[in-house]
């Protein structure tokens, strides 16, 4: 399979796994929406890594040669399938990481955009959205995801050049949430993943549908989503934990996960 998924401990795993540089075509974008329905719908899993079996690419994006041998109706089959599993990502009451240590361009940074954060490792590889020198522009939820992370004029830059960014350089404008040593990626990404699955999981669900839902209305419209969100949460069995523990002076035990 190109794309799978498994769960080491607490965490879930959704690995990438399609040589030479895990160019993704209709069959991968399948794949990828199975694997994050099977994180969804793993009860064990608090959070999920998305993560790459190559050293040297995260996704080199689209199969190019697969795009210029299929019709536009295949290829928009494609772009719908992808639009559909990567969208599904923000409706999962679960935080998604993408752990990036190799080249991630066109559609490959699109899936890692998808997620909730990005952490990245040091290296000599590169981000970016270069679709416009192909003619087309990021069809992946680049042009709307993008620049609701880093901002209008950065974003619409960085696709209308085509321009490939450095991990350093990605870190500053803010598409890599955090930049670890390429030896310490790994630990660094589990670690965090493992304190958000062992944390408040019926909060961190709901705060991430607070912000991905919010942001899509007025403001107006995301304060009453809050209220309505916090009302539910103060008779969660984890805030009754986490109230009555900051009370008594010791750490919480939210006691869902191992």
């Amino acid at each position: 399979m190109a794309v799978s998924y498994g769960r080491e401990g607490v965490v879930g795993y959704i690995t990438l796994d399609r040589p030479p540089a895990n160019s993704y075509d209709y069959e991968f974008m399948r794949e990828l929406g199975e694997a994050v329905r099977a994180a969804e719908e793993d009860a064990e899993a608090g959070a999920v890594i998305v993560r790459s079996a190559n050293e040297r690419f995260f996704s080199a994006g689209a199969d190019v040669k697969a795009f210029a041998a299929s019709t536009t109706e295949e290829n928009m089959r494609m772009i719908r399938e992808a639009h559909q599993n990567l969208a599904r990502i923000a409706s999962v009451p679960k935080v998604f990481v993408a752990q990036i240590s190799g080249t991630a361009l066109g559609g490959g940074l699109e899936i890692a955009l998808a997620c909730d954060l990005r952490f990245g490792a040091e290296g000599e590889y590169f981000l970016g959205l270069p679709e416009v020198t192909l003619g087309l522009l990021p069809g992946n939820g680049g042009t709307q995801r993008l620049p609701r992370l880093i901002g209008r004029s950065r974003a619409l830059d960085l696709m209308v050049t085509g321009r490939r960014l450095s991990p350093s350089e990605a870190h500053e404008l803010g598409i890599l949430d955090r930049l670890f040593e390429a030896g310490e990626i790994e630990e660094r990404t589990r670690q965090y993943a493992e304190g958000l699955a062992r944390g408040a999981s019926e909060a961190i669900g709901k705060i991430k549908r607070a912000v991905h839902e919010g942001l899509e209305g007025t403001l107006e419209r995301g304060l009453a989503l809050e209220r309505e969100l916090i009302e539910g949460l103060f008779e969660s069995p984890d805030a009754r934990e986490g109230i009555k523990a900051f009370t008594e002076k010791r750490k919480p035990e939210f006691g869902r996960r191992g």
